[in-house]
């Protein structure tokens, strides 16, 4: 690859009362079903840690969360991105942009999904090593979902443990070094997918472990100008002593990804297979290089009085991007225009102390969590010549920016779990920090852009869990999010010029939930109603060349329900249910731009969206079923059919114009041989959207150009091989 190459659905839940009949028919139903049933073949709980102040089962907490094991991560794909997996989880969208430039877009109960890049919304930690840098924005793409023994998400702000966000918490967790074991294996699919791995684990003497992998993924992609190539690298060491253990973290990830860019209605329909001319006329492509390493040290104390154990968490690390936009050189004409090209370093590290309390009844958590980041932000021309007549695109040009981006986060945290009787727990916590954004400009011949601000914040946190049977727990919770600009968010202002955008504002939140979550007979149900009203909800003000800004939109609410469900229905006969019903809209009127330059108080590209438009970004209804069947003649032996579904998304403010809804079936087969005593070989066969119908994956909010409309991906196959040798 060259730097140059390379209706719907489900039904419109407009009425909360809709959306708890619909998901109370549904429970009732499968609840039904569930009593009919003796086969207990399965174990459909599992023990989580993300929210609590110590491991706790599913059922035990009182706040919505999702684990998602190994093995499914395993049959989801080839285990490059999250959307492969997290379609199961209720409550959360996450969009395949089919564009390895521009990260995923994951958006929980709504949050995050204004996002032209990054994560936002929701906290990322890999084995309690952060993955959301201290401005708030995250990047996924270094997870090693091969070595991962299970992701954890929480939607909402329930825990008081983690920070800055409104959406909730994404954690992986690594699997256990328990054995000596290689691993090799070696993926091929459509679009000229070739990845390979090589994994090793080992415990060694006096209490040590490690484990390493390395991978290497390259895609053609199915538009032109959309390849990619990636390599990443983990390593983990580990000692565990009496009352003690330590765990060392290195990741590395170099990455090459085009960028083919969005297409407008009429190119997509014409041909979502299509790049958009800008892509291949400007070269648009990111590179990125990010190495992080984390520490953490856990002590278990004997004789301490109340005071149980300690850990402390520490982690740095560094990013570098360079970014090729589809900006004009006459757009960039503007002396204050920072350029076309986007190059910065960025430097971050941070560090938690906590320490966990027990009394006989009362569990609690305190602690103190410091982060910093330091981006060296500079940008360019994406030309050469004059703007009137450029003599190259797509190449680094003159220096238009040079500044010193810094984000500060200090806070503090306190949450207790609190058994008021035999089958009543109570839990309650506050988390209060404060955000500095600071900016120095050494890029004076367009005007000093220099400014701070600070951002501050008390969030509590309560909720109560009745066991009301042996099978079924009822749990109630309220909490408050909070969600700071991140630097990338403050850097651009509305009119299409750089700057600090210090008109910016933190977005807050007050959520509400009820759940109920049944355990018995083979069946596993989660059942969550919730409610969300949000103030200074930060919104995509607009999106040209790749560039975002933003601004304030106002009052925001949301409210919904969602349904994950897991059923043994027969030994070797499994199902699979998530549903999520989302009530999405602005609740107070406001004007937006349609266009660059936009002022937002002139009557130049701008317009007046009105209360009671759908949220951008959002749709109302999401599905994920799954029937898997084991064969009789081998427990190691699966097939299964999958089906996605999608109500339609809209794609901008004004609601103009929607991604169209639809529903999407997938196939898979996977088998385990036993080679010998020590080997085993997995085969994992996937037919992903076997229709071969063509929808848009994912939308890019509120585009300039109204390339609105990132296409999905059209029929494609994959095979996976795994060989595993314990040694």
């Amino acid at each position: 690859m060259t730097p140059n190459s390379r209706s719907a659905a489900i039904a419109h839940a407009r009425r909360r009362p809709t959306a708890v009949a619909a998901l109370a028919c549904l429970l009732s139903g499968l609840q039904g079903a569930a009593l009919a049933q003796s086969a207990a073949d399965a174990t459909l709980d599992t023990v989580v840690v993300t929210g609590s102040t110590r491991e706790r089962r599913l059922t035990e907490v009182p706040y919505a969360i999702t684990a998602v094991g190994a093995e499914a991560l395993r049959n989801s794909g080839p285990m490059v991105n999250l959307s492969e997996s997290l379609a199961r989880v209720p409550g959360l969208v996450v969009a395949n942009r089919n564009n390895y430039a521009q990260d995923l877009q994951i958006s929980s109960r709504g949050f995050g999904a204004r996002a032209g890049f990054g994560v936002r919304g929701l906290r990322l930690y890999a084995d309690g090593i952060p993955a959301s840098m201290p401005d708030g924005q995250g990047q996924v793409a270094h997870f090693d979902l091969a070595g991962a023994e299970r992701v954890e998400v929480l939607r909402g702000p329930f825990s008081a443990l983690y920070g800055n966000s409104s959406g909730g918490v994404i954690a992986l967790f690594s699997k256990p070094v328990r054995e000596r074991q290689f691993e090799v294996g070696a993926d091929v699919g459509s679009f000229g997918l070739r990845q390979g791995r090589v994994s090793i684990a080992a415990p060694l003497d006096d209490g040590f472990d490690v484990s390493a992998s390395l991978s290497s993924l390259s895609i053609d992609g199915f538009r032109p100008q959309s390849g990619a190539d990636r390599q990443l690298a983990n390593a983990r060491l580990g000692w565990k002593g009496d009352h003690d253990r330590v765990t060392v973290t290195v990741s590395d990830q170099n990455q090459t990804a085009d960028d083919p860019l969005g297409l407008t209605r009429a190119q997509f329909t014409a041909n979502p297979d299509q790049t958009t001319p800008e892509s291949a006329q400007y070269g648009t492509r990111k590179v990125i290089r990010q190495t992080q390493a984390g520490a953490s040290w856990a002590h278990q104390f004997t004789d301490a009085g109340p005071l149980a154990r300690t850990q402390l968490t520490g982690y740095t690390g560094s990013r570098g991007v360079m970014q090729f936009l589809a900006i004009p050189p006459t757009t960039q004409a503007n002396v204050r225009h920072g350029g076309g090209l986007v190059d910065f370093d960025r430097q971050y590290h941070g560090a938690d102390a906590r320490a966990l309390w027990h009394w006989d009844a009362v569990d609690l958590t305190t602690g103190v969590n410091v982060e910093k980041q330091t981006d060296d932000r500079r940008g360019y021309n994406n030309y050469t010549g004059t703007a009137a007549a450029p003599t190259a695109l797509g190449v680094q040009g003159t220096l238009r920016r040079n500044e010193l981006n810094r984000a500060d986060t200090r806070e503090a945290y306190a949450q207790a779990d609190w058994a008021l009787a035999t089958d009543w727990q109570a839990s309650l916590g506050v988390r209060s920090g404060r955000v500095r954004m600071r900016v120095q400009d050494y890029y004076l011949g367009n005007g000093d852009d220099s400014g701070a601000l600070t951002y501050r914040y008390t969030n509590p946190v309560a909720g109560l869990r009745w066991r009301a049977s042996s099978a079924l727990t009822l749990h109630a919770a309220a909490s408050r999010g909070h969600e700071s600009p991140t630097l990338g968010e403050l850097a651009y202002r509305p009119d299409g010029t750089s700057g600090f955008n210090t008109d910016l504002q933190a977005q807050t939140s007050r959520q509400f939930e009820l759940g109920a979550k049944w355990r018995e007979s083979g069946l596993a149900l989660d059942a969550t109603v919730f409610r969300i009203d949000t103030d200074q909800e930060i919104g995509v003000a607009t999106n040209a060349g790749g560039r975002s800004s933003f601004r304030n939109v106002g009052r925001t609410e949301r409210y919904g329900a969602e349904l994950g469900a897991g059923w043994r229905v027969v030994p070797g006969l499994r199902a699979q249910l998530a549903l999520t019903l989302l009530h999405a809209q602005y609740a107070d009127a406001f004007v937006t731009c349609t266009g660059v330059p936009c002022t937002l108080t002139a009557a130049t590209n701008t317009t007046t969206v009105p209360a009671g438009n759908r949220i951008a970004g959002t749709q109302p209804a999401s599905a994920y079923a799954e029937l898997a069947w084991s064969a009789p003649w081998s427990a190691d032996a699966e097939a299964a059919v999958e089906w996605r579904a999608q109500g339609r998304t809209a794609v901008n403010d004004t609601n103009t114009d929607y991604a169209g809804g639809y529903g999407l079936f997938n196939l898979r087969y996977s088998h385990r041989w036993i080679v010998d005593e020590a080997g085993t070989l997995q085969l994992l066969a996937r037919l992903d959207n076997v229709a071969g119908r063509r929808v848009a994956g994912s939308v890019i909010v509120n585009d300039a150009n109204g390339r609105y409309f990132e296409p999905g991906a059209p029929r494609s196959a994959l095979v996976s091989l795994r060989y595993l040798r314990r040694f």
